[in-house]
């Protein structure tokens, strides 16, 4: 999965990557040509007394180290460009990915792994593909070319070469091997403290409204402590590789040493090529090392990997037409037929042979007891899911058919939970519409009751909203809501249940300045209270999933007990004023 999401994304990096490994080359064949240059200078200009010799060859080390730091620096800035450049092409794809996916792959994966595999995920990946493109590319060039340059010193001692690299990489092997399983459930560790936290951010006011401080403090310090445990196996075993390789480094140097001076008290090696040997030896040695300092990261990474090509991989269930039709007329008409819907792994549908019709110009309500279906079935207007049987049509064509931002375009939903965006009151009513204007955005906010209390705001419009609108109560968060469909202007009004924390008082004023608003607009609304919607010119009472009555208030409260019995609920079981 890493090699596979690296060639797709570094390929519009190809011109720097290839740069990038020719200056490599080039800075690995200066560092491994200065030890022999150093070996020249004390064997023909130390040991003959050569001063000219040494200050010439002195002059072509400095020039080959020059080369080898500029090679470097470009090098080093080109690998960052690059791994910064893949970061952010793929958490831009990862994002793109993400909002294309309906309700049911977001509840797949759900909000804490989703962020976890956009920002830590990626990271991982990103640090791999700069440290190998700074680090890796160089080491087999030097490690190759350490074996070349030490043999041509001294073809002896060759054997302590062979011995070092054997025995470092089967400790390496070794210490990777059980790091792949580590970082693995590192990452899912990672998802489990992000979920964690954000359940007890969100819910904070539960946990204290039912005293459960003590509780959510253990659970959190589990994970943390589950999180904790693997870091300190990972942690031991770093912390055994880099001492085992420096033992082999200095091991070796020692055994060059010691067979290297006998060579050289029986004539059979010069001192300066003595040096060169161990230059060229640690050369290899930290060839090796830095290749395992990036290998270490590569178990890591590749879990990461797998689990950003499993999102990029998982396409949306509600997927585009590949060729989607254009309604000749845009009125806003919704026709149900027979519609179906059930949730993937579920035993029984939720909804059942729903069938009815919404017309421009009226309200249709959706009623009915808790977990009869209402929500749901709202939600499959706009495509957030597909039914599983029947048909939806909007202006006579069904909606898998239409292109879903014509689809969108038309639909304004205003959601069960209401939720603004971080930014101003402007910004999120702009949502609606990018291009209105404020007298247009104050329109839709007298529509929506609420100007008074934006109007109250020292900053009016550009008064700043926290995530999630947590800085506004949840009425003025609803209306602002509402406030935001109205300023789109769709040709159909979606609202789920968008009254519920308003009071009878400001309920009634908004309606009454919705009807002049939306008269030309189809509006269908799921509603809790019957006074919200006792004046709909069609009513659709829902059971278990079944639609058990259609009609207006005063029809269903002689014909349809369900809706009687709701009425009665609420007495509100006289005939509409």
């Amino acid at each position: 999965m890493l090699i596979r999401l690296l060639r797709r994304h570094l390929r519009p990096y190809t011109g720097t990557v290839v740069l990038v490994l020719l200056l490599q080359l080039v800075a690995s064949i200066a560092s491994l040509w200065l030890p022999t240059l150093n070996a020249d200078i004390i064997d023909n200009g130390i040991a003959k007394g050569d001063t000219a010799y040494i200050w010439r060859i002195g002059g072509i080390m400095l020039a080959v180290s020059a080369v080898q730091v500029v090679s470097q620096v470009i090098a080093v800035r080109g690998a960052a460009r690059t791994s910064m450049g893949l970061g952010r092409d793929v958490r831009e794809r990862l994002f793109d990915t993400v909002l294309s996916f309906s309700s049911r792959e977001l509840g797949q994966f759900g909000a804490p792994t989703l962020i976890t595999r956009n920002t830590n995920d990626v990271q991982q990946v990103q640090t791999l593909t700069f440290m190998s493109l700074v680090m890796l590319a160089a080491a087999p060039i030097t490690g190759i070319g350490g074996v070349w340059m030490a043999m041509r010193q001294d073809v002896g001692l060759s054997w302590l070469i062979a011995v070092a690299v054997a025995v470092l990489l089967t400790g390496m092997a070794v210490v990777i091997a059980r790091m792949v399983p580590l970082f693995r459930a590192q990452q899912k560790k990672l998802d489990a403290i992000n979920r964690v936290m954000r359940e007890q951010i969100g819910g904070v006011r539960v946990v204290r409204a039912f005293t459960r401080e003590t509780e959510e403090k253990a659970r959190f310090r589990q994970t943390n402590t589950e999180l904790t445990d693997i870091g300190l196996r990972v942690g031991d075993l770093m912390a055994v590789m880099f001492p085992f390789v420096m033992l082999v480094m200095n091991v070796s140097s020692v055994g060059v040493i010691w067979f290297g001076a006998q060579r050289v008290e029986s004539g059979a090696m010069e001192v300066g090529a003595l040096t060169a040997y161990i230059s060229y030896l640690m050369q290899i040695l930290m060839s090796i090392m830095m290749a395992t300092m990036v290998a270490t990261m590569i178990p890591r990474a590749s879990v990461s990997a797998e689990r950003i090509v499993s999102v990029l991989d998982t396409g949306t269930s509600v997927t585009a037409a590949a060729h989607p039709q254009r309604p000749d007329r845009l009125v806003g008409e919704v026709d149900l037929r027979s519609v179906d819907f059930t949730y993937p792994g579920a035993e029984e549908a939720v909804l059942h042979d729903i069938s009815f019709s919404a017309r421009p110009g009226t309200t249709t309500a959706i009623v009915g007891g808790t977990g009869s279906g209402k929500t749901t079935l709202l939600r499959l207007v706009p495509r957030l899911a597909d039914v599983t049987g029947g048909q939806i049509l909007v202006d006579g064509i069904d909606v898998r058919e239409l292109s879903p931002q014509d689809l969108w375009s038309r639909v304004g939903l205003v959601p069960q939970r209401p939720y603004l965006f971080s930014g101003t009151v402007a910004t999120n009513l702009r949502f609606g519409d990018p291009d209105a204007s404020d007298e247009q955005l104050w329109e839709a906010l007298r529509v929506a009751q609420a100007e008074d209390f934006v109007s109250a705001f020292p900053e009016g419009l550009d008064h700043p909203v926290a995530q999630g609108g947590t800085n506004v109560s949840g009425g003025q968060r609803q209306r602002l809501c509402i406030a935001r469909a109205l300023v789109a202007r769709p040709t159909i009004y979606l609202f789920d249940d968008s009254f519920s924390a308003l009071d009878l008082a400001t309920d009634a004023r908004l309606r009454a300045a919705l009807r002049p608003r939306t008269q030309e607009a189809t509006v269908v609304v799921v509603a809790q209270r019957i006074s919200t919607i006792i004046d709909a010119e069609q009513i659709v009472v829902l059971d278990a999933g079944r639609v058990v009555g259609v009609g207006t208030h005063d029809e269903l409260l002689a014909t349809c007990p369900t809706y009687e019995e709701i009425a009665r609920s609420q007495e509100l079981t006289g005939a509409a004023a």
